[in-house]
């Protein structure tokens, strides 16, 4: 049974998935100039291979929060569908999901292009 408080919960979700991909999206870039510099002073190459490491490590993380917030996105959509097919159309935690919808597909198609 779809309820409010299961919506507030999966727009939270949702918005934390968001922000747990932009940290993983800056680690990424701060571990690549990272071992960028550590390649152009010539670091030694088991500190490079294990600053390599880290960075691989930090890249697989990526796909792996893009496909638990897509699952979140679908779980979102479904439970406001199933909402407004009982009649809830109106109220903060509706609008507010609505807009979290928007928002997770503006995130797809911008790390789409």
């Amino acid at each position: 049974m779809a309820t409010l408080r299961n919506l507030k919960i999966k727009t939270s979700t949702c918005r934390r998935l968001i922000k747990e991909l932009h940290s993983y999206e800056e680690e990424v870039e701060r571990e690549a100039a990272k071992t960028a510099d550590m390649k152009e002073k010539g670091a030694d190459p088991y500190d490079l291979k294990q600053q390599e490491s880290v960075l691989a490590e930090s890249r697989m993380m990526i796909p792996d929060c893009r496909k638990r917030l897509e699952s979140s996105l679908a779980d979102l959509k479904a439970l406001l569908a199933e909402l407004e097919e009982s009649n809830e159309k109106e109220g903060p935690e509706i609008d507010e999901a609505r807009s979290m919808i928007l928002e997770v597909e503006k995130e797809f198609q911008t790390a789409d292009a």
